[in-house]
C-alpha cells in the first residue's frame, strides 16, 4: 500500500458561489443537480406550487411558497429543495434560516438522498413538514416533525397544514397528479 496521502477536498458555501450549473453541497460534498428532471417531474411540481399558492393566498398572507432557491443550513451544506414553504421574510440571496414545509419529489437519482440524508437533515432543522413525493407511483409521504422526530401522517385526498398558529391551509393533493 502507497504511503501517499489521500486527499478528499471540503468545500464551502464561497466555492459553491463560484460553481456554474445547479449543484447541492451536503458536508462539503458537492452534488450536481443535472440533467433537469423530467417532464413529470416538472408537472407536479407545478402543480404543487400552484395548490400552495393558492391556500396560502385566501389562508394566511404571511407564508409564501417558494421553488427551488439555495437553503443554506451551514457553511458547508446547501440544500435546493423543490418546494419549500416560508413563514418568514428572506433578507439575504438565499434562505438561511428553516422553512415551514420542504418538498422533495423523488427521481431515481435522488431517491436515497431524498429519503434519508435530507430526511435527517430537514428533521435535525426543525422543519415541520417534510414532504415526499414519487410521482411515478402517485404517493405523497408527509411527515409532521413531533417531539423532534418525523411522524408519518395519515391523509386521503386532502390534507391540512397547520404552518403557523394562525395559519391553517387545506391542500387537495389528488389534484396534483393531472
Amino acid at each position: 500500500m502507497s504511503n501517499d496521502q489521500k486527499i478528499i477536498p471540503h468545500y464551502y458555501h464561497k466555492d459553491y458561489l463560484n460553481w456554474e450549473g445547479r449543484w447541492e453541497l451536503i458536508e462539503g460534498h458537492p452534488i450536481a443537480m443535472s440533467p433537469l428532471p423530467v417532464p413529470l417531474h416538472q408537472l407536479v411540481e407545478g402543480n404543487l406550487h400552484w395548490e400552495f399558492k393558492n391556500a396560502l393566498r385566501t389562508g394566511c398572507k404571511e407564508c409564501k411558497v417558494y421553488l427551488p432557491l439555495d437553503y443554506k443550513i451551514s457553511d458547508d451544506t446547501i440544500v435546493q429543495p423543490d418546494l419549500l414553504v416560508l413563514c418568514k421574510k428572506i433578507t439575504k440571496p438565499f434562505l438561511d434560516f428553516p422553512p415551514v414545509l420542504v418538498v422533495e419529489i423523488l427521481s431515481p437519482s435522488t431517491m436515497l438522498r431524498d429519503k434519508n440524508t435530507k430526511f435527517s437533515l430537514y428533521e435535525q432543522e426543525g422543519i415541520l413538514y417534510y414532504l415526499i413525493v414519487d410521482a411515478e407511483k402517485k404517493i405523497i409521504d408527509i411527515f409532521k416533525l413531533i417531539n423532534g422526530q418525523y411522524q408519518l401522517q395519515t391523509h386521503s385526498n386532502q390534507f391540512e397544514f397547520s404552518l403557523t398558529s394562525d395559519c391553517n391551509i387545506s391542500i387537495v393533493l389528488e389534484s396534483i397528479w393531472e
